[in-house]
């Protein structure tokens, strides 16, 4: 069966970075496009970026130019990087499989906190 586990989040202060991971098995993990997508308390869901499976990216204006998406299909591994975070970044950050709102499966998200 289809597995996301995500993973690598903490508390970072403001301008910090952390890169979260998400581990995918059960399926050919380079068939698919991978999503990164968030979820603050009281806020809607909110979609970040998406890789296909060949490394073509597409990121969310919002976070372009602090947030980038890669992937290792070798390992089947999915990541984000997050630049000069912000307290407005707080939030649950989930894995999925497939682009966007399309996606198929989600992972059971992880916890990133932003704060001084």
């Amino acid at each position: 069966d289809v597995q996301l586990q995500a993973f690598g989040g903490g508390l970072v202060q403001p301008g910090g970075s952390l890169t979260l991971s998400c581990a995918a098995s059960g399926f050919t993990f380079s068939d698919y496009a991978m999503s990164w997508a968030r979820q603050a308390p009281g806020r809607g869901r909110e979609w970040l970026a998406y890789i296909s499976g060949g490394g073509v990216t597409n990121i969310k204006n919002s976070v372009r130019g602090r947030f980038s998406i890669s992937r290792d299909n070798a390992k089947n591994m999915l990541y984000l990087q997050m630049n000069s975070l912000k307290p407005d970044d707080t939030a649950v950050y989930y894995c999925t499989r497939g682009r966007w709102s399309s996606s198929d499966h989600w992972g059971q998200g992880t916890q990133v906190t932003v704060s001084s």
